[in-house]
């Protein structure tokens, strides 16, 4: 499967689509998700091309993984839900429900989630 440079995050990276951001970096991106599923929903985005986490892991270099992971950590904290605890979650491919074939991932928290959560909340 090849990147699709037209897909609404690739968009959204390049400023073309408007988003309400909560962190940005050399490598990453971050913003709240418009249909959130959690009173914190918040989207993570490696700024390079990936589609999913299977492809971020076996070709981001290890500048790209440093620097994604931190920036979830550091992301969970600055919006206040490391105490209590939050959910992440990345989908890949079909089966999982990948909407949009760029690697995110889903920092959903700021209440009780409960053992599972279902995204068609």
């Amino acid at each position: 499967m090849n990147y699709e440079n037209d897909n609404i995050f690739a968009k959204i990276i390049r400023g073309e689509i408007p988003c309400d951001k909560v962190y940005e970096d050399d490598y990453v991106l971050a913003f709240k998700d418009i249909r959130p599923r959690a009173k914190v929903h918040v989207l993570v985005l490696p700024k390079a091309p990936y589609i999913s986490i299977d492809d971020f892991g076996a070709k981001a270099s290890p500048d790209e993984l440093k620097a994604f992971f931190a920036a979830v950590s550091k992301i969970a904290r600055d919006l206040g839900v490391e105490e209590n605890g939050y959910r992440v979650i990345a989908n890949h491919k079909a089966y999982s429900g990948q909407e949009v074939d760029h690697f995110h991932v889903h920092i959903l928290g700021g209440e009780p989630l409960g053992p599972l959560l279902s995204l068609t909340k």
